[in-house]
């Protein structure tokens, strides 16, 4: 695989994306087995905890999104655990903010201004959530989010060229979207609920990483099947292969369905067997959710004062 040019491309190994094979059986083993044999409990669950909540994409994605929606939004990005929770640790954390605030492209001019560059603001662009939006009207959605002061850009990719094996065009595109981006953060949206299988799902996340793509992501959130362990391991298993060949390191974000602190502590230790410590941090590793913060508040809640706490005692919510 040759590396093309400054923004990080490689060329299309077309005979690697064929040869790619998946053992579904063998998934699913290692996922099953990984949610009974693997548990963190008391000091090290909180630990892990707040670092989950430094990967958290905080997330405002609906159609009666506001400014006063994502003020709110940002408030609490700034201010994740209330000062009960944190004056009450028995080890002292300091300032804790989430990864980043994502919102729709044409809100990220307002969340940066609340924001002033303290926490990262992503945009989702090219066509959200479907990503069937003409090629040249995805194009001027990213070039307005950089515009505006997006520091990432999360993209949609067209499903149908996945399902028609069209990896070529498939690769064209993303590589474009990326060379728009230039040294702005892409991350692609594979949308692993559409894409029929999981082979389809292994091959997709490489043609995206060989086209630049900085995080592959595994759905818009809006699919009836959008993150879990089977689709997670094989991205995962993807970008060890192309750190592998390449040596270059290509984030990870799932997206969709993670609302419980229990639900994301199995993705950090998946992450964390699959990838290592390297990938244990927000340049690497990302969760796209918009209510897992309340559950991960309230259990570190419990964990302080030994009970739950009414929703007026949390941090904005």
């Amino acid at each position: 695989m040759k590396k093309l040019s400054k923004n990080i491309f490689y060329d299309l190994d077309i005979d690697l994306i064929n040869n790619i094979k998946v053992n579904l059986s063998a998934v699913e083993r290692r996922t099953t087995t990984l949610t009974k044999r693997r548990t963190v409990k008391k000091d090290f669950q909180v630990a892990w905890l707040l670092k989950a909540i430094t990967l958290i994409d905080l997330t405002t994605l609906s159609g009666d999104d506001t400014f006063g929606k994502v003020d709110k939004l940002c408030q609490k990005a700034l201010n994740p655990i209330s000062e009960i929770i944190l004056n009450k640790m028995k080890f002292g954390i300091g300032n804790i903010n989430v990864g980043a605030v994502c919102v729709y492209h044409d809100l990220v001019e307002h969340a940066k201004k609340y924001l002033k560059n303290r926490i990262p603001v992503a945009a989702v662009s090219t066509g959200f959530p479907s990503g069937l939006s003409s090629y040249k009207t995805r194009k001027k959605e990213i070039q307005e989010s950089i515009e505006s002061g997006a520091d990432e850009i999360d993209i949609v990719i067209n499903r149908s060229y996945v399902l028609r094996n069209d990896w070529k065009k498939l690769y064209d595109e993303v590589s474009e979207f990326k060379n728009i981006c230039d040294k702005k953060k892409l991350k692609a949206i594979i949308g692993v609920g559409e894409l029929g299988t999981l082979r389809n799902v292994a091959k997709a996340s490489m043609v995206c990483m060989m086209a630049g793509a900085d995080f592959i992501k595994t759905s818009t959130g809006k699919e009836k099947t959008n993150a879990n362990l089977n689709n997670s391991i094989i991205m995962l298993r993807m970008i060890r292969e192309f750190h592998n060949i390449t040596g270059k390191k290509i984030g990870f974000k799932p997206a969709g369905g993670i609302s419980s602190a229990k639900n994301v502590l199995d993705y950090l230790i998946l992450m964390y067997e699959e990838l290592g410590e390297d990938w244990m941090n927000s340049a690497l590793f990302r969760i796209g959710a918009s209510s897992l913060l309340i559950d991960i508040e309230r259990q570190l809640y419990h964990y302080v004062l030994g009970r739950y706490a009414n929703k007026e005692k949390m941090a904005i919510s």
